[in-house]
């Protein structure tokens, strides 16, 4: 159970999805507005790397394997915009060297598809605590 000063901090935070898989994004936003946050998702990387440039998220969850700019190159770009951003990189081709490649440009974490909404969202709320602005339970 969310208790209301995690919904107000919660409802501050913003998160960006990118994936070009139109059934992640609608299976996601939902999840995530429900659990009190601000979400915007995006289906190609140059449309949320513009949206991202003009106002940039707390929380960018993206897919690695994209045609175009994939999850690695929009995760450096992101960075580059907003060194500050908690980046949490999706995929269903999991490998270790990828998991490693995604850490050493930043990612806070690596999930593995298909995962459940739960844990995904479990993620965030671990991201949410490196966050500038961060509340910590004590």
């Amino acid at each position: 159970m969310i208790d209301a000063n995690d919904a107000a901090t919660a409802k501050k935070r913003r998160i960006l999805i990118l994936d070009d898989e139109p059934i992640v994004v609608k299976r996601l936003k939902p999840a995530f507005q429900k659990a009190g946050y601000d979400v915007e998702t995006f289906t190609e990387s140059e449309a949320a790397l513009a949206r991202f440039a003009e106002a940039p998220a707390d929380i960018v969850i993206t897919d690695l394997k994209m045609d175009g700019l994939d999850g690695m190159g929009f995760l450096e770009k992101v960075k580059a915009v907003s060194p500050t951003v908690g980046c949490i990189v999706i995929t269903g081709f999991a490998t270790l060297e990828t998991a490693k490649e995604s850490f050493h440009k930043g990612a806070f974490d690596f999930v593995a598809k298909p995962f459940k909404l739960a844990d995904i969202l479990d993620v965030v709320r671990r991201l949410e605590t490196t966050l500038p602005g961060a509340h910590h339970a004590g």
